[in-house]
């Protein structure tokens, strides 16, 4: 086997994965962006338009464009949130309820058929290499932004 970069692993594991869920979803008329919305927004309470982009490493734009989807759809409604005159918060519908409860069984699905095919200390690995990641990248611990300023 060649020598691959994490970055390359990471990238093409991650492709295929979302190639996975959005030929999924796409049975369904919808796509993997939605239904990962759709598992990010608290069933009971709504969640803030303002901390869905971020919990859900999406831009603003594209957030937008989901979010307008998925109200056209009759899957969220935007209500005034009562703490902040200023924000939004998402709520489900009842289809959005029940189409959330799809998505999740998909992705419990995925995971437990993955679980099933890889040892436990394999997967608790995965995870700890992945934290490490996000750990370094978020603290700017692989690039010294300093190192990179043009002279």
């Amino acid at each position: 086997m060649k020598d691959k970069t994490i970055d390359y692993v990471l990238r093409t594991t991650w492709l295929a994965v979302n190639k996975m869920y959005n030929e999924e979803a796409a049975q369904f008329g919808t796509t993997m962006a939605t239904g990962f919305a759709l598992l990010s927004i608290d069933p009971e309470k709504g969640t803030p338009s303002t901390s869905l982009g971020p919990k859900m490493g999406m831009e603003p734009t594209s957030l937008s464009r989901t979010l307008k989807m998925m109200e056209e759809k009759g899957l969220i409604e935007r209500k005034p949130n009562p703490e902040d005159g200023r924000g939004v918060l998402i709520f489900l519908t009842d289809f959005g309820k029940e189409k959330r409860a799809y998505s999740r069984e998909k992705v419990l699905t995925f995971n437990e058929t993955i679980r099933n095919n890889v040892s436990k200390e394999k997967i608790e690995n995965f995870y700890e290499v992945a934290e490490v990641i996000n750990y370094m990248i978020s603290n700017k611990k692989i690039y010294n932004q300093k190192e990179h300023i043009l002279k």
